[in-house]
């Protein structure tokens, strides 16, 4: 396993993060060199490291992939070159995918050659109640026609495929949308904090969508969208971790490098007090993304483990960028170092998968609840083991 963890380090290290510049630029060269990426990461062996055995994949639990999963992260581009970003699509579409829907988009998905895109938030409609979803499907022929708009979607600029949320007779449901369907418009692309970075609003104008591409059964999308949404926060938080510990190297280099007023920089108690602060975090959301990654594994209720692992891991890799911009000074500031992009986007992670407030809340009224029947609370268990647990030993 440490072989394969460093192999995919250096991949990143040379190979992605030297490409940034030109990933960045989120064009059409960025296309071209994302493409050609994914395929030297095949030929290497490297692609898809997170897959299920059932389709080639190594089938790693969480908890070990998380050693390659935070290599993947040390460039925000990693995930989608490895194919890490790619792995909550694989499992969805395998849990909820008919057959003809499996023989159609499974493979190329698997072999790198497709890209999806997760489509609930819309404009205007907080993103965190997914009740509040207004885009609707009305019955046509032997599917649906979707009228709606969706916004702050992820990689929909490149993006096939669309996993949208919409109202059908039954509930909310889950369709496959390819983005060459006839009124599937790209609306504009979001700038966050001033700058493109991937989000997107499409507009749906009578989009006809056949009927084999439900995910699920009509009106399981809160189910659908739920499963997919608490395995993504897993791993992106694994992705997450390894930013904070890019920019914590980098912050270390810079202190031990710097001199200042006739010493180095990292003699200084403040700049310290950067180091053991950001050690510390990264460690404490390591040790809580573990723990989530071990609960959905044992295919245990993680809802609270995984809302402790996100918002951990996003304020985490936030602050520690924060700090290594502070130690650089002017020039973190600049675009001559990757610290400044780094810390806008990992901003974003503590609102745009979920704000920390919600989760917050969440997990604990979750937690609050186990003394209905309890006086004490075990930290020595996890999710539906230790509800159950807990209702064994109520008075």
């Amino acid at each position: 396993m440490a072989e394969l963890v460093a192999l995919v380090r250096d991949f990143v290290e040379q190979e992605i993060i030297p490409a940034e510049p030109v990933l960045q630029s989120d064009g059409p060269e960025a296309r071209r060199r994302l493409l050609e990426l994914r395929a030297r990461a095949r030929e290497s062996g490297l692609w898809g490291l997170g897959f299920p055995e059932s389709v080639g994949g190594p089938g790693l639990p969480l908890a070990d992939y998380l050693l390659i999963a935070e290599q993947e992260g040390r460039s925000e581009f990693g995930p989608s070159v490895l194919g890490g970003e790619t792995v909550v699509d694989v499992r969805m579409l395998l849990a909820h995918g008919g057959p003809r829907l499996l023989d159609a988009y499974l493979q190329p998905l698997v072999d790198g050659e497709l890209s999806v895109s997760f489509g609930m938030t819309e404009p205007g409609r907080p993103g965190s109640q997914p009740q509040a979803v207004s885009t609707h499907a009305a019955r046509e022929g032997d599917g649906w026609s979707v009228i709606g708009r969706k916004w702050f979607i992820s990689n929909a600029g490149f993006a096939d495929c669309t996993v949208t949320m919409a109202r059908t007779e039954s509930g909310l449901s889950a369709l496959l949308i390819p983005t060459s369907t006839p009124g599937y418009r790209k609306v504009r692309s979001l700038k966050v904090y001033g700058r493109d970075t991937g989000q997107w609003e499409i507009e749906l104008d009578h989009v006809h969508v056949p009927g084999h591409l439900l995910l699920g059964r009509e009106g399981d999308g809160l189910a659908v969208a739920g499963e997919r949404m608490t395995l993504g926060r897993t791993l992106r938080s694994m992705h997450w971790l390894g930013a904070a510990q890019r920019a914590f190297d980098l912050m270390c280099r810079r202190l031990r490098e710097r001199e200042v007023h006739g010493g180095l920089l990292s003699e200084r108690q403040l700049m310290r007090e950067h180091v053991f602060l950001s050690y510390s975090a990264i460690s404490a959301a390591r040790e809580l993304t573990l723990r989530a990654a071990g609960v959905l594994d044992r295919g245990l209720d993680g809802r609270v483990e995984v809302a402790a692992a996100k918002v951990a891991a996003s304020r985490t890799a936030s602050d520690v960028a924060e700090r290594a911009v502070q130690v650089f000074g002017a020039e973190g500031l600049s675009d001559d170092q990757p610290l400044s992009a780094m810390a806008r986007r990992l901003r974003t992670t503590r609102i745009l998968d979920g704000p920390d407030e919600v989760h917050i809340t969440s997990a604990a009224g979750r937690l609050l609840q186990t003394f209905a029947t309890a006086t004490t609370f075990d930290f020595t268990r996890s999710g539906t083991d230790r509800d159950h647990a807990l209702e064994a030993t109520a008075p």
